[in-house]
């Protein structure tokens, strides 16, 4: 589901059982247990987060928090390597926003997600949005709704 038209790359929207307050803490200081469990923790505008999938790994600097509303991301490195996929990828997230808004709903919290610049011209469209729909729309959502997310765990540890 497109949430906005205008705002160019890969976008989701879901809504889970959980409170606004929950949602924000999965997002920031909880992120390792939905999406990498090789990851540090988002706390404050500014901070340098490293998301690693093996050897494949994304900087990301926090550029927007809003607590219990929104948390923006900018990729300020790329490092992404894909066995079957062309070298390209390795930087095209650089530049790239990941921003996640939150809406009370109904006794519920609307999760809208954008990853801004994640356009289908790009090499990784494919692979990242199945990595999106799977950690975002499944992990996120399983871990709010019961406690328990599927994040991706190293082959190294």
């Amino acid at each position: 589901m497109r949430i906005n038209a205008l705002i160019p790359g890969y976008a989701r929207q879901i809504v889970v059982t959980a409170t606004p307050a929950i949602t924000f803490q999965a997002l920031t200081a909880e992120i390792d247990q939905w999406w990498t469990t090789n990851c540090n923790v988002i706390t404050q505008v500014g901070d340098r987060v490293t998301f690693r999938f093996d050897s494949t790994y994304w900087v990301m600097e926090v550029v927007r928090l809003s607590e219990n509303r929104l948390i923006e991301l900018l990729c300020i490195e790329a490092h992404h390597l894909h066995e079957g996929l062309p070298a390209s990828i390795e930087k095209e997230w650089e530049g790239t926003k990941l921003k996640w808004a939150l809406k009370a709903v109904d006794g519920a919290t609307q999760v809208d997600f954008i990853h801004e610049g994640l356009v289908s011209e790009l090499d990784c469209y494919e692979i990242c949005e199945q990595g999106w729909n799977f950690y975002f729309a499944s992990s996120l959502k399983e871990y709010l709704e019961t406690g328990r997310g599927s994040p991706y765990q190293s082959a190294e540890t």
